[in-house]
């Protein structure tokens, strides 16, 4: 990549009007095919509508709302209870087995078995799927590292994709003779593919490669997000004690998630390919053939938007309702992540009735870690991961103390 066709941006108004760009294509995981290529967040133009437009009907606000109040408690607690046990944890790992029990559930991975050891399986299948996804930042040798992924894959097929699909094709038969009712569907990303397959011309690899990529990208951003969240309230309150009242209630722990997630964003950039020459009201010209990447960090701490205090942790910062307590940081226009408000939440402007709040799954699991008394543990710092050239945490022991719950 020359100088001469990288565009950057690094302000709010022209990132905003970037993301709303029909001109711009997805670039960023052009590296990771391995894993990417063909799934919704890669797609472009008619290809990628026809397969979003599909796939919302998963993600609609009711049935965020039967996972967050019926499903997702329970996977909560089962998951944490051999932690709370053992009155301590790591909370890189634990925050990804947490979101990938979670992330396996929407995504349509079955662990029939429910052993620990299936678990441990699919973890390991999904931390290789993420060094897929963001191999282009991996610091080792990529070609041995790709192969081991198109293993990977192949593996997750066989053990856990391959049985789902004619578990579900199954039900789908029964539905279509009335010998069953919709709702005795599962309500995940593979039961919805299965259903329109011909329509979509979907090979079984892109459905391998789409579930992969939820069950990734359902637990990876999920999980980086609720560890930073845990370690900026960790700081919070070593800065004031008088913090801890604040966070006994979800809607500020969620507002603490919207802060660390602006701050903080999973992917520090995000990478796109101008398909046809584009003016932007800011004046910058974007030639056809351009790289641009947008520079969430600088983005999300631009003073004018966000404050002059705006590469500080504040959850308490007030904004026009016209921006997002999160920034940029979930992308915008046919590319918003489609999973941000089932992950981070919402709540209906000021209007305060608890039915029309989406607490987010990482609310909820920050929550339980604090109401536990969840704390760094004093005698081990974190850590972070050297294998990744992104700012992630490699190792965050924490210890729970009943003195400190919130």
């Amino acid at each position: 990549m020359t100088e001469e066709n990288l565009v950057t941006i690094t302000t709010y108004e022209t990132a905003r009007e970037a993301y709303l760009s029909r001109d711009l294509k997805q670039a960023l995981y052009d590296a990771g095919e391995v894993v990417m290529s063909d799934v919704l967040v890669n797609l472009h133009g008619e290809e990628h509508r026809s397969r979003r437009r599909l796939e919302n009907r998963l993600y609609r606000r009711e049935v965020f709302y039967k996972y967050e109040n019926e499903l997702f408690p329970e996977i909560i607690e089962e998951t944490l209870a051999p932690h709370l046990g053992a009155r301590k944890a790591e909370l890189v790992s634990l925050s990804h087995q947490l979101m990938m029990n979670l992330a396996a559930l929407t995504a349509g991975v079955d662990r029939l078995s429910g052993t620990p050891e299936e678990t441990f399986r699919l973890y390991d299948y999904l931390m290789t799927f993420i060094e897929g996804a963001t191999l282009a930042h991996y610091q080792g040798d990529r070609k041995t590292k790709e192969q081991e992924i198109k293993d990977a894959l192949a593996a997750f097929d066989e053990e856990f994709l391959g049985p789902g699909i004619v578990r579900r094709s199954t039900l789908i038969g029964e539905l279509e003779k009335g010998n069953i009712e919709e709702t005795d569907l599962p309500q995940d990303v593979l039961t919805v593919l299965l259903r329109n397959v011909d329509h979509l011309d979907l090979t079984h690899e892109v459905i391998l490669r789409e579930i992969a990529f939820y069950l990734l990208a359902g637990t990876h951003t999920s999980a980086t997000a609720f560890t930073r969240t845990m370690h900026n309230i960790f700081e919070w309150l070593d800065e004031d004690v008088d913090h801890k009242e604040k966070i006994c209630h979800p809607d500020f722990i969620r507002r603490c998630v919207h802060e660390t997630i602006r701050l903080q964003p999973s992917s520090p950039v995000s990478q796109r390919s101008a398909e046809a020459e584009i003016q932007l009201a800011s004046g910058l010209t974007i030639n056809k053939g351009d790289k641009v990447v947008i520079d969430l960090i600088q983005v999300n701490r631009d003073a004018s938007v966000f404050g002059e205090d705006a590469d500080k942790f504040n959850p308490e910062r007030k904004l026009p309702l016209s921006v997002q307590e999160h920034g940029l940081s979930f992308g915008l226009g046919m590319h918003a992540c489609i999973g941000k408000d089932l992950a981070a939440g919402i709540l209906d402007g000021d209007n305060e009735k608890p039915e029309n709040h989406l607490n987010g799954l990482i609310t909820m699991a920050v929550q339980n870690m604090l109401a536990n008394g969840c704390r760094p543990d004093p005698n081990t710092p974190p850590t972070m991961n050297p294998s990744t050239s992104r700012p992630y945490f490699g190792e965050y022991p924490v210890i729970f103390d009943s003195s400190y719950r919130v």
